[in-house]
């Protein structure tokens, strides 16, 4: 059976998102803000969320057609085959998003979307009312410059939340970003990982995930395990190729330091739960005080961007004494991630390539200093 699926992400992460689904050996067909969709099969639903480090979600797409009335959005949601997936008595909840589209108001969209996939669900079944007491199917429609795509969410819990950090610093950090991060640092077993800042690990952890080819999805369940048109044994043998794709005897070593040493306990408790520990050196340390090491090394850092640690004017002494601090790592490789739109004037620093990311709803750049400074 082939599915149209699509995985949702951050903005910025486009790009990564595509190359991690290309990895997979699937076929990309569009990549918009915040999505790229593909092509699969119900096995690919389980392998997607199980390796995918960049997604938010992956939906099957049921499908996509215009919407600038209401009539059209109802009749349009109607002709799709949703009995193919709910039963009689399954759950189907409805939300989504619309944007730039005439159809603006998101519960008048949900109401007439569901109003539609119960009149076809009650048709196909011979029945006038839906107990939706079985298994949960969470309905999602977006709507985008009138065009209306329905789906069908197949990762349930936010796919950011691996499992190995219940419990994070005042600021933390979307596990999806910092393993953008690690990944645009390309990690390499060769080159010692760092984060001087590290707060409750995210971004050392993830790094560590990536050298280990470890998946992120091992460790925690998904709403479609539930969905009998992906049996069990597609997830068993999803899981198992990810078990036997570990690198296990890799030498691999990150770094992850912090000034506060109350929360390294944390940082180690999060790298246990990874599966990384071994791997990690959780040190109490001044960043302002890092020193090069006789060996190839990248930095990686989320410092604070002067909202909710520290003021600005604190956040901005701090950039000036890291610059003055990492312009001794030369010839490592630096990445910076703030929100501060001055940041380089304080860092002292011109980057080689800024990224455009976003930190929740924190429009943010990664700064990336990987020339050797003469």
């Amino acid at each position: 059976m082939k599915l149209q699926l699509i995985a949702t992400c951050l903005f910025g992460l486009e790009k990564l998102l595509g190359e991690e689904i290309d990895a997979l050996g699937l076929k990309r067909i569009e990549t918009i803000d915040g999505r790229v969709t593909f092509e699969g099969e119900p096995c690919d639903v389980a392998r997607a969320n199980i390796h995918l480090r960049c997604a938010e979600h992956v939906f099957i797409c049921l499908g996509k057609f215009p919407a600038t009335t209401f009539d059209e959005l109802f009749e349009g949601t109607k002709a799709l085959a949703w009995e193919d997936w709910i039963g009689k008595i399954d759950a189907f909840p409805v939300k989504g998003h619309s944007i730039k589209s005439k159809l603006f108001s998101v519960p008048d969209c949900q109401s007439i979307v569901k109003k539609a996939i119960a009149q076809r669900l009650s048709a196909n079944y011979g029945v006038r009312w839906l107990a939706e007491e079985g298994t949960k199917y969470q309905i999602e429609f977006f709507l985008f410059k009138d065009v209306a795509a329905l789906m069908i969410d197949t990762s349930g819990i936010p796919l950011h939340k691996r499992g190995y950090r219940p419990a994070a610093g005042p600021a933390p950090l979307r596990e999806t970003l910092a393993a953008a991060l690690a990944l645009t640092a390309r990690p390499r077993e060769d080159v010692l990982f760092w984060d001087p800042m590290c707060g409750s690990g995210t971004i050392a952890i993830e790094a560590a995930l990536i050298l280990a080819n470890k998946a992120p999805g091992l460790g925690r369940a998904f709403a479609a395990e539930a969905f009998p048109q992906i049996p069990a044994c597609l997830w068993t043998a999803a899981r198992e190729a990810a078990e036997a794709a570990i690198r296990r005897d890799s030498s691999y070593e990150v770094y992850a330091s912090d000034i506060d040493e109350d929360i390294l306990d944390t940082v180690y408790e999060n790298a246990l739960r990874a599966g990384v520990e071994e791997h990690m050196n959780i040190f109490c340390a001044d960043v302002r005080k890092i020193e090069k090491l006789d060996r190839r090394g990248t930095v990686v850092c989320n410092p604070p961007y002067g909202e909710r640690l520290m003021t600005p004017r604190e956040a901005e002494a701090l950039y000036r004494d890291m610059g003055k601090a990492f312009a001794k790592l030369s010839p490592w490789q630096i990445y910076i991630i703030t929100s501060h739109p001055q940041f380089e004037r304080f860092y002292g620093m011109k980057a080689d390539k800024i990224r455009k990311l976003y930190n929740g709803m924190i429009p943010c750049n990664l700064y990336q200093f990987f020339k050797p400074k003469r």
